[in-house]
């Protein structure tokens, strides 16, 4: 084929033999493939390989309700600075009500509370303060809250191995979770359903009387154990150091206590560590995870590593799903599961077998209306029509993009698409044959003046198509990604792959005039 350049029959035939090759592991696909490359395949969306579906709700009562706890926790200790006595406290929905024994440092003790927390309104009269949380400061608390659990949330399911989840914010307060291939959630659900917030904590082992009568004094809290809550624990309120100063979990075995969960600190989290344990020899140090004693040690000497283990009668699989959890990051308030469904494999494959049904209608209507009008040129252009769905296929495995329903209609309308520019280029060759061009003349030609027609017509489908991908979601991305790839793959296969069939028509049969 001398009137075709050697460098491009080597990247077309490279181009095509790639796309065949890695199309092969989705079209023989298999469940849990044991060989590397049978796993470089197509990910099917939930409607089509079926799995689970969540709908998560955040507490943000829960926080209010700390924070209320943290404002009379500062107001009590202003007042034992300023050494007024609190005689009671009444709490409510979004306000607290402090009632002092006197009016006589009222008026100091809101101005040095206000100085910390500028978001509340404070109402003094006489010898009572009121605070109330404002709804500006609600709704931040809200809108930070469901950002940081959504992507802790997504920490987590990426952290389980599951592949492609859909995470989105649904509504105020919402997260939508779509697992595909997930028949059985409970692992999830628990990973989920846990809040994972890891303190640690003096305990004070000389006070006996308050944890008799399971009466914190202030500055104290009352905790149980982890494995059996009739054992109690008095410990101090303000954690030495906590989870967020973690930077890595890890799941281990200590030769004593079992499985376990080895942890390690940040520069920050390290002195604090460090100064807790050394200041507190032959104490014993709590470990508290979501309310509950894990483990409470006897601290045997200063740890000044930034690093040590959790042990608490772990089974392995606990420690590995803790040692996730620690290194996903606490969440801010609790979740709730709203609402739960469970898609099955049968819904999926049905609309696999429509999906292929309707692409192969499509195609032979295609391929029939193509050799009709174009006779040779049609069957060469149909070559290059089904070169284009491996290209599609291939990409789609490669970058691990996960097909769903809407991204099987973006392919069979792809099919439709990708003649377009065969159309075009034949057409604008029957125009130079009319001018009694030669074969080779009327071809170059051709493909010459269709290509910039060609680029605008896909570069404005290739730009709506980002469009959607970057706005939209779930469903709308899997339709543009797969319109995007037959896009690029219709440009490639219809500018380079036909022109090169045509030239090696031409080298085969010896043609000197074609008849278009």
């Amino acid at each position: 084929m001398k009137n075709y350049p050697l460098w491009k029959s080597i990247v077309v035939i490279l181009v095509i033999c790639t796309g065949i090759i890695f199309a092969i592991p989705s079209i023989i696909y298999s469940e849990n493939p044991s060989n590397w490359f049978l796993d470089n395949k197509v990910n099917l969306g939930l409607d089509l390989q079926g799995g689970s579906y969540l709908l998560l709700e955040v507490e943000t009562d829960v926080l209010l309700k700390e924070e209320l706890e943290n404002i009379s926790d500062t107001v009590r200790q202003i007042s034992r600075n300023e050494k007024v006595n609190i005689t009671n406290v009444i709490p409510e929905e979004d306000q607290i009500q402090f009632r002092f024994k006197n009016a006589s440092s009222i008026e100091n003790i809101r101005n040095q509370f206000i100085n910390k927390y500028n978001y509340v309104k404070v109402v003094v009269n006489k010898n009572i303060m009121k605070i109330i949380i404002n709804d500006d400061f609600k709704k931040r608390i809200q809108e930070a809250a469901l950002k940081q659990s959504l992507e802790i949330v997504r920490k987590r399911i990426d952290e389980s191995g599951t592949k492609e989840p859909l995470i989105q914010r649904s509504g105020k307060k919402r997260i939508l979770l779509q697992l595909p291939g997930v028949k059985d959630p409970e692992r999830i659900k628990e990973l989920l359903g846990t809040t994972a917030k890891l303190t640690f904590h003096m305990v004070d082992e000389e006070d006996t009387v308050s944890l008799k009568a399971n009466k914190a004094p202030f500055g104290k809290m009352i905790v149980q154990d982890y494995i059996n809550p009739e054992i109690k624990y008095l410990v101090e309120k303000k954690s030495r150091v906590g989870g967020e100063n973690l930077v890595d979990a890890n799941a281990s075995f200590d030769s004593n206590e079992g499985h376990a969960v080895s942890f390690r600190f940040d520069t920050t989290g390290a002195q604090k560590f460090g100064k807790a344990t050394s200041d507190n020899v032959g104490k014993r140090f709590a470990v508290i995870l979501d309310g509950a004693v894990i483990t409470a040690p006897v601290i045997r000497s200063a740890i000044t590593g930034g690093s040590g283990i959790i042990s608490g009668n772990f089974t392995s699989q606990e420690a590995a799903d803790l040692a996730v959890l620690l290194r996903a990051g606490a969440l801010p308030a609790p979740l709730n599961i709203v609402e739960e469904r469970s898609v099955g494999p049968g819904l999926g494959a049905d609309s696999i077998s429509s999906g292929k049904i309707a692409s192969i209608i499509g195609m032979l209507c295609v391929c029939v209306f193509m050799i009709l009008i174009y006779g040779v040129f049609g069957l060469l252009a149909n070559i290059s029509l089904i070169a284009n769905l491996f290209i599609i296929v291939s990409l789609l495995g490669t970058i691990g993009a996960t097909l769903t329903l809407p991204g099987i209609a973006g392919i069979v309308l792809t099919i439709g698409m990708a003649v377009d520019a065969n159309v075009l280029v034949f057409e604008r060759i029957k125009e130079e044959l009319s001018k009694n061009s030669k074969a080779i003349v009327a071809i170059k030609n051709g493909f010459d003046k269709a290509i910039s027609t060609i680029l605008d017509a896909n570069i404005t489908t290739l730009i709506a198509a980002l469009l959607l991908f970057v706005f939209g979601s779930g469903p709308i991305k899997g339709f543009s990604i797969t319109l995007s790839l037959g896009v690029l793959a219709s440009m490639f296969t219809a500018i380079m792959f036909t022109n090169f069939l045509i030239h090696l028509w031409l080298f085969i049969s010896k043609k000197k005039v074609i008849i278009l």
